[in-house]
């Protein structure tokens, strides 16, 4: 056997995230552009014979904060140590950043091993939701994005201005809205179509009743089918509107974090996509 670790290629990012379908994390359809202008040397491959065989992603949004994702062994490498070495490998680009992940909770004793520490649960959220317009709320405008971003940063406590520039700019399967009053943005809330479902991601907001109008803003936008939301466990206003609705938990991962968690200020926030943070 005979593996090398190394850098991903561009074109080997979709292999990975087919992988995570697979694995049922339920990607976006144009999740690896956006992901790949994140961090174009933070994803990381196994290969044997020029096939990948394991991957993994440490994403670096900024000086002090990384983000680990997409951390997959096929399933016939497994029990080999490859997964483990290629962690290794890829943990090196952080550097002395602290770094984040939302992990399998069956995993999470195996984090606290190389250094994590929890922080909290994030829920994953599925089902109908009341789909209501709103006149405030407006399709995204490229003059918005420093905007959202300097939101977006305020409620995680980190920048990552280079995912959330790709990101928040539309697709054909995917889109952003912007909750606006008056000309001043109170909050965004971005959804993409996925392999079941949309999900929707990041949402942000000041006030609990404006998260609504843009969950409810996001849902109408998809025709009332079902919608998917990575809500943390201290989100309690935005977890009791999801059950409220009658939305359930499909499941829940550990977030943890490698040296100092980001200090987040006051206000409503779902996680984007778990791989990014």
């Amino acid at each position: 056997m005979s593996v090398i670790y190394r850098t991903m290629m561009a074109d080997e990012l979709p292999i990975a995230l087919e992988w995570a379908a697979r694995e049922g994390w339920n990607p976006g359809h144009d999740d690896a552009a956006p992901f790949f202008a994140a961090d174009p040397d933070g994803f990381f491959v196994a290969v044997e014979n020029d096939t990948p065989v394991a991957a993994i992603s440490v994403v670096n949004h900024d000086p002090s904060f990384a983000f680990l994702g997409l951390y997959i062994v096929e399933p016939a490498w497994r029990g080999k140590g490859i997964g483990f070495t290629l962690w290794d490998y890829a943990m090196q680009h952080a550097g002395p950043r602290t770094v984040g992940l939302d992990g399998v909770r069956d995993q999470e004793q195996n984090y606290q091993v190389s250094g994590f520490v929890s922080a909290g649960q994030t829920a994953r959220f599925e089902g109908q939701v009341t789909g209501q317009e709103c006149n405030n709320v407006r399709c995204v405008r490229p003059t918005d994005l420093p905007g959202l971003i300097a939101m977006d940063t305020a409620a995680n406590g980190y920048n990552k201005s280079a995912f959330l520039k790709a990101w928040l700019t539309d697709t054909t399967t995917r889109k952003t809205l912007v909750l606006d009053r008056d000309g001043k943005m109170m909050g965004f809330v971005t959804l993409r179509a996925c392999r079941t479902s949309t999900k929707i991601g990041p949402l942000i907001a000041t006030t609990d009743n404006d998260a609504e109008i843009l969950l409810r803003a996001a849902a109408a936008a998809t025709g009332d089918g079902p919608v998917t939301i990575d809500v943390p466990d201290s989100q309690q206003g935005l977890t009791s509107l999801c059950l409220a609705e009658g939305m359930t938990c499909g499941f829940s991962t550990a977030r943890m974090y490698r040296g100092p968690a980001p200090k987040a200020q006051p206000m409503v926030a779902s996680v984007a996509t778990l791989e990014l943070g």
